[in-house]
């Protein structure tokens, strides 16, 4: 395993963009997910949903595409996201970001950074604080 993948501890939210969050709550928790974090991030809602291990992060912001192909990114779990940024640089990797963003998520915050996959999918590596 490469250095990368050792410091990955899970998968931590899929990131799912919809365009009527209650509808989408709904729907989840239909299937026997439960709101684990609400919020506001830049006037957009967001609610993660968790079942057992499966966490999903709902964000309404009226660009859903409705159809195949529509989840936005996938966060996997790291418990130092800066070992994590100079790993993946010195491996060759470009972060979309010109450094690791934070947010006020959970109960003392989220830091994360994103890059992109081979299909033009964003993989963030994320470390709740």
């Amino acid at each position: 395993m490469n250095e990368i993948g050792k410091m990955v501890t899970g998968l931590q939210h899929i990131g799912l963009p919809t365009n009527d969050m209650a509808a989408t709550v709904r729907f989840y928790q239909s299937l026997g997910f439960e709101i684990a974090h609400e919020t506001v991030n830049g006037g957009e809602k967001v609610c993660f949903l968790r079942l057992g291990s499966v966490c999903v992060e709902i964000y309404e912001n009226g660009q859903a595409v409705g159809k195949h192909g529509a989840i936005n990114h996938i966060c996997l779990d790291v418990e130092d996201v800066e070992a994590a940024w100079n790993a993946v640089r010195d491996a060759g990797y470009q972060p979309l970001e010109s450094e690791i963003q934070a947010l006020p998520f959970w109960d003392r915050g989220v830091r994360f950074f994103n890059i992109l996959g081979p299909n033009g999918e964003k993989l963030e590596f994320g470390q709740i604080l």
